[in-house]
């Protein structure tokens, strides 16, 4: 199995390569690209949040908890939410993180089982994606992949190290095929991450339906303002003053 050092490599490699393509062959800003590129790099940890080993665990969710509420200040904005507002629903979201979700992977997860998976990395894309909405529909997707190739790249890994070379033959260990797999073992599992995976693909699917009703309501009310802000008071419509 490979260890912590070689995931977090293999996916910084693919995110450099990742935001290089996407910056100077997709039209990407240099900062999407930049952060294309950590994510791809960060994500190569996720696959191991349930080995419940200390660094994936504690590196992953000590960044997310910090990271994943700067990501949402365009939801926020959506959201019409006050500064205040932000600053509250950021240190939630941390308290979230840090605390809650890291128990729940390490009460209810078993190593390699479907968090280790294809339809896992797909949640965690979508997930991604609704994360962090941006005015440009390209560049929201473009990050979510990002995400979505460090989790792969994580699972093809550790494909390739259940390949041992030994005398010139090679031999299967136990652990192929526990990685890129569509589905487990365990029912329990399999219902979680599919249940998860379409909940997800449901909320991303009306989300941008949601965002557009906001910012039209938006601008439906702005000019309405501006309107009714410039409009002369009725004695001048009467008595126009001479400039």
């Amino acid at each position: 199995m490979a260890d912590f050092k070689t995931h977090i490599t293999a996916s910084t490699l693919a995110g450099a390569a990742y935001g290089y393509w996407g910056t100077f062959h997709q039209g990407m800003s240099i900062e999407s690209g930049l952060l294309a590129a950590g994510l791809c790099s960060v994500s190569g940890m996720l696959p191991d949040l349930d080995s419940h080993s200390g660094v994936p665990l504690r590196e992953t969710s000590m960044f997310a908890s910090g990271v994943v509420p700067m990501l949402m200040i365009n939801r926020f904005r959506d959201l019409e939410l006050s500064p205040e507002a932000m600053a509250l629903a950021a240190m939630l979201i941390y308290i979230a993180i840090r605390f809650f979700i890291v128990e729940i992977f390490r009460r209810y997860t078993v190593h390699r089982g479907m968090w280790h998976s294809i339809p896992a990395a797909a949640s965690v894309g979508i997930l991604a994606y609704l994360v962090m909405p941006t005015p440009s529909e390209g560049a929201r997707v473009y990050k979510s992949v990002a995400v979505v190739i460090g989790f792969m790249v994580h699972l093809i890994l550790d494909e390739i190290w259940s390949i041992d070379y030994r005398r010139g033959k090679f031999r299967l260990k136990r652990s192929f095929g526990t990685a890129l797999k569509f589905w487990g073992s365990d029912l329990s599992g399999n219902v979680s991450v599919y249940a998860k995976l379409f909940l997800f693909a449901y909320l991303a699917w009306g989300d941008q339906e949601i965002i557009e009703r906001l910012r039209e309501r938006e601008r439906w009310t702005q000019p309405h303002v501006a309107q009714h802000q410039e409009a002369p008071p009725p004695w001048q419509q009467w008595f126009p003053v001479q400039r």
